[in-house]
């Protein structure tokens, strides 16, 4: 009934052990060589400095420039934005944007790479990233990015950026600037970044219907530089401004404003009108995905199974020879019938209010929803004529 729900593929599968999570559980370990080395007030400046520098390049770097094309720069500062990014050792550019674009296509169905509605917490905050099916970059996804060769020198040269930043911390402030400055900051970034893929789909408000999981989080947006206001994200993609209320604290825009005064950036891209007063129309693969949620709410099995038990055995053997002649056409053939236990449309409409914001789209929502459940109850009601 749902993209959601569909049987992952039979070679859809994760090792056990990932070899490429190594590096990472030892760039945690390190973080305990501040046993040895002392914590000083350099390395701990040192720290903070570059945790607050190096999210806001994976926030309008990574993800509101590389992933979504938020504003305008030069190909000079893009560089920068690209080796700042790939400081924080999050892989290259091109393969962050790759899969975070696939994401957006398919986020919280199957065939997302990482939701928690599918592969619980701690795949899709950590797991899914050492997983060997997701080691490839599908380079169709960014070519908008791979044409430029300084920026597919870094895709092939990853850990460059971060081992250049790490030797430039142990020059600064010595051993301790190297654990406390480079490693505490490094791993502070992994799980605020990781967190949006997690808690932001998890917990939090949705002010938008956007046929996923995705949530506003207040906390996230303050320690992620704004990347917390993630239901708006989703419900317009393409702006460089997250917070889309006054209130709505959005560090990385404040920032990107700030530089766009300067002429280092421009173009940023905001949501209309429609958009930030949510009147805004969904598109059918919202509605679809949102009209799924809704019809999994009513049950078609135990539908199906009431409608078989208080159908008298003639009646019940003429439904199931009428849905039998119509082979495909069960849900239209249901549809004209006036069976017991089927979901009417006051009751998903009000099912549907509880569930989801407010959308001018409600009504689309309610009668796909409608006719999924039909759909489905006629599938299983056909299936049990044949047995």
């Amino acid at each position: 009934m749902d993209e959601r729900r569909a049987a992952p593929p039979p070679d859809d599968h994760d090792d056990i052990v990932y070899p490429s999570a190594i590096p990472f559980v030892l760039v945690h370990v390190a973080c305990l060589g501040a046993i040895w080395t002392g914590v000083t007030t350099s390395a701990v400046a040192l720290c903070i400095g570059l945790y607050w520098l190096r999210m806001f390049a994976v926030g309008a770097g990574y993800h509101r420039y590389f992933s979504h094309r938020a504003y305008s720069t030069s190909r000079a500062f893009q560089f920068v934005l690209a080796v700042l990014a790939q400081s924080t050792a999050q892989k290259s550019v091109l393969w962050w944007a790759a899969k975070h674009r696939h994401h957006h296509l398919h986020s919280d169905t199957v065939e997302d790479v990482h939701s928690p509605r599918q592969s619980g917490f701690f795949y899709s905050h950590l797991g899914w990233i050492f997983a060997r099916r997701h080691d490839d970059t599908d380079l169709g996804k960014v070519a908008d990015l791979a044409r430029y060769p300084e920026i597919a020198w870094l895709h092939r040269h990853e850990l460059v950026p971060a081992i250049v930043l790490a030797v430039l911390c142990f020059l600064v402030a010595g051993w301790a600037g190297l654990v406390v400055g480079f490693f505490w900051s490094t791993v502070l970034l992994y799980h605020g970044t990781f967190c949006i893929n997690s808690l932001a789909h998890v917990h939090g408000r949705q002010r938008y219907v956007t046929g996923d999981d995705s949530r506003n989080n207040w906390a996230l947006a303050l320690f992620t530089m704004g990347e917390g206001w993630h239901n708006n994200h989703h419900a317009y993609q393409s702006s460089a401004r997250q917070g889309f209320r006054w209130w709505e604290i959005d560090a990385t825009y404040y920032v990107l404003r700030l530089l766009s005064v300067v002429g280092v950036v421009w173009d940023l891209k905001s949501p209309p009108a429609q958009v930030l007063r949510n009147e805004q129309r969904l598109g059918r693969k919202v509605v679809d995905r949102a009209a799924a949620q809704l019809a999994e709410r009513f049950c078609a099995d135990r539908i199906a199974a009431a409608v078989a038990a208080t159908l008298h055995g003639a009646e019940l053997a003429t439904l199931r020879a009428t849905l039998a002649r119509a082979q495909q056409r069960t849900a239209d053939t249901l549809s004209t019938l006036q069976l017991p236990h089927l979901p009417s449309r006051e009751e998903l409409q009000a099912e549907a209010r509880r569930m989801f914001a407010k959308t001018p789209s409600i009504d689309a929502i309610v009668d796909r929803a409608h006719e999924l459940i039909v759909a489905a109850v006629g599938a299983r009601l056909a299936v049990a004529a044949r047995t």
